[in-house]
């Protein structure tokens, strides 16, 4: 059920959005606006009159991974590419770390390199951070304690995805044609038990 919400709070809560260098979480709104916790629950329901308010106009208020930002409408995205560069294509090895870190998160390089049946060069990792798509998760407890790598919030708006739990299964990349050069990979990670898609952070 829609709350009804004060317009001076839909409207900052709307400049919040459009003034933040990032997504933004309901609870980093609220501390944001000077809200207590208890107040979280309005800034939902102004983010879900924007959410209405936006519909089928040119941008639209979307939220990927628990975080809100606006973006443009799907459907006029080409409009905008008409200026910009390229985006430069991952090599292979970046796509198979980048698809197994997404489907088994948090894993660490040897994990990844386990999963590839190759070296992992560290370059390859740089370049997914450098990207915004991939983040140090901290560390695994045992013998060495080594890094551990998960997959960010820009990930998932990247990929217009709103959770982890909206990546997609092996038949609907295969007939999206989406699995050369590396299908072999997507066909381990799917054919090994179903990882546990929980948002871990």
């Amino acid at each position: 059920m829609t709350m009804n919400v004060p317009d001076d709070l839909v409207r900052a809560v709307e400049a919040t959005l459009f003034a933040a260098d990032a997504p933004m979480a309901a609870e980093e709104i609220a501390r944001h606006l000077g809200f207590g916790a208890g107040d979280c629950a309005a800034v939902e329901g102004a983010l879900e009159t924007l959410v209405a308010h936006y519909a089928g106009r040119g941008i639209e208020l979307v939220e990927r991974g628990q975080r809100w930002h606006f973006q443009t409408a799907p459907d006029l995205a080409h409009l905008l590419r008409r200026d910009r560069e390229d985006v430069r294509r991952l090599s292979r090895a970046a796509t198979e770390a980048l698809a197994i870190i997404a489907y088994h998160e948090p894993v660490s390089r040897a994990e990844i390199e386990a999963i590839r049946g190759v070296q992992t060069a560290k370059g390859t990792l740089d370049v997914l951070m450098e990207a915004g798509w991939v983040r140090v998760a901290g560390r695994r407890e045992g013998p060495g304690r080594p890094t551990i790598y998960a997959t960010t919030p820009a990930f998932l708006a990247h990929f217009g995805l709103e959770s982890r739990r909206d990546l997609p299964g092996l038949e609907e990349l295969r007939a999206a044609g989406l699995l050369d050069p590396v299908e072999a990979v997507f066909a381990g990670l799917m054919d090994e038990d179903s990882p546990d898609l929980d948002e871990s952070s």
